[in-house]
């Protein structure tokens, strides 16, 4: 049975929940709830299971905070011999316009913590990744407490729209592969 790991990136701690920045988390919680799946906590994060056509989905949420994500990514490739090719690593993108979906089979860490420490532990940037678009609508020397701020009013509307493609993104990744999932989803 194939395996694959699906890691959401995000910031532990109620204070964090709703924040941009944990788009990652919002969107494999989603998934998890939609497939009525629930996670467990595990050694250095919480842990979801699901299978599907003959796949084997693993959700994770790293416990170790964003710049620390890379140790929880690598210790559960190698416990569950999960190749990086399958792996998809989701992120907020400041660069990208809000809700717009970016998926690559590589790249830079675009200055994102969470990505330079992956990037680092696993001694690669070749490795699956679903960046989300939370746009830079902020004014200079504000990029932290927006990052780290609430969505607004407009965003929380357009948000679940968002999070119902993003579930279909995971599904595609497992089921129909990388490539045609960049060809079905990138830009939408």
């Amino acid at each position: 049975m194939k395996k694959f790991l699906v890691i959401g990136l995000g910031n532990i701690g109620t204070e964090y929940v709703n924040t941009r920045h944990n788009i990652g988390f919002k969107i494999v919680d989603f998934f998890a709830n939609k497939e009525n799946i629930n996670f467990q906590t595990v050694k250095l994060g919480d842990l979801a299971e699901i299978k599907i056509k003959g796949r084997t989905i693993l959700l994770l949420k790293p416990n170790t905070y964003m710049n620390l994500s890379g140790k929880a990514v690598k210790y559960w490739m190698e416990k569950e011999n999960i190749e990086k090719e399958n792996i998809l690593v989701i992120t907020d993108d400041l660069n990208l316009s809000f809700g717009t979906i970016r998926i690559k089979t590589k790249g830079s860490d675009g200055g994102h913590n969470g990505l330079k420490n992956i990037q680092q532990t696993l001694n690669t940037s070749e490795y699956p990744r679903f960046r989300f678009g939370i746009s830079d609508e902020f004014k200079k020397g504000q990029q932290v407490n927006y990052v780290l701020g609430e969505w607004t009013d407009d965003e929380k509307e357009k948000l679940k729209e968002r999070l119902e493609v993003s579930t279909e993104i995971i599904k595609s990744f497992a089921l129909a592969g990388l490539n045609n999932t960049m060809n079905l989803f990138n830009g939408k």
